[in-house]
């Protein structure tokens, strides 16, 4: 199994993340596999977070849990995340956010759902109908409902979080989606889900735990909502053309 970790300027945050990663990974629960490569993609950082990865004791290991480096010039966390997943060769291929909003122990649960379907959708809503995003400020939340509104409209149907940034795929699927991809965006997900389900991919939605941790780069304003209102509306015909697999 590889995890992909996209990581921009995020010096402050991947030493422990890492830490809590392979804690988890030296001795996994059942069901994970026991040989797992990590990548981050270093999405062109300006600050030391190649450095800090790159003196990671894990760094360059081949047996067991370890961990490699992959830097692209920067262009989005969209754009990691292909690079990321197109060059993982993991029987599974898992995405996870760099600073371990979702648990290491959460892995499992997708892991166990790619045994009978091709894409694993973390999802924050839990089985009760509680959100985990609650804990998100009152505005982040406002325009998260906003956006869902329109992407299930136009773009992903009935999936109620397509956020998560904690989703996985195996090999197969991953390459044949991500090399599809053209949004690089903070909408790059809901393309993701949009071509799954135009490729006829089995797709699991797994409720998974989740906390909000602060320290986001994204800035809420009127550039990024008419970026994100394009993005959305040009998804469906970026790929009207798509044949489902056979």
């Amino acid at each position: 199994m590889t995890i992909v970790l996209p990581a921009y300027n995020e010096a402050a945050r991947i030493g422990p993340a890492l830490d809590e990663l392979f804690a988890y990974l030296r001795a996994p629960g059942e069901g994970i596999p026991p040989e797992i490569d990590v990548l981050v993609v270093d999405d062109g950082s300006s600050d030391a977070t190649a450095s800090l990865v790159r003196g990671r004791p894990e760094f360059g290991q081949s047996i067991g849990a370890g961990l490699d480096l992959m830097g692209v010039p920067h262009a989005g966390k969209g754009a990691a995340v292909k690079a990321g997943m197109l060059a993982a060769h993991g029987d599974l291929i898992v995405f996870a956010d760099s600073d371990m909003a979702t648990p290491p122990g959460e892995l499992v649960k997708l892991v166990s759902a790619l045994a009978s379907a091709d894409v694993a959708l973390g999802s924050r809503i839990q089985p009760d109908g509680s959100d985990m995003r609650a804990t998100q400020p009152r505005y982040r939340r406002a325009l998260g409902g906003l956006f869902h509104l329109l992407a299930s409209i136009w773009v992903v149907g009935d999936v109620k979080d397509t956020q998560a940034g904690f989703k996985g795929f195996t090999r197969e699927a991953a390459h044949d989606l991500f090399a599809r991809q053209q949004v690089t965006s903070i909408v790059f997900d809901v393309e993701l889900i949009h071509l799954a389900r135009r490729r006829g991919y089995r797709i699991a939605v797994v409720p998974i735990r989740w906390e909000d941790v602060r320290g986001s780069r994204l800035r809420p304003g009127p550039r990024l909502a008419l970026r994100v209102a394009w993005d959305l509306f040009r998804i469906p015909l970026l790929h009207r053309g798509m044949r489902r697999r056979r």
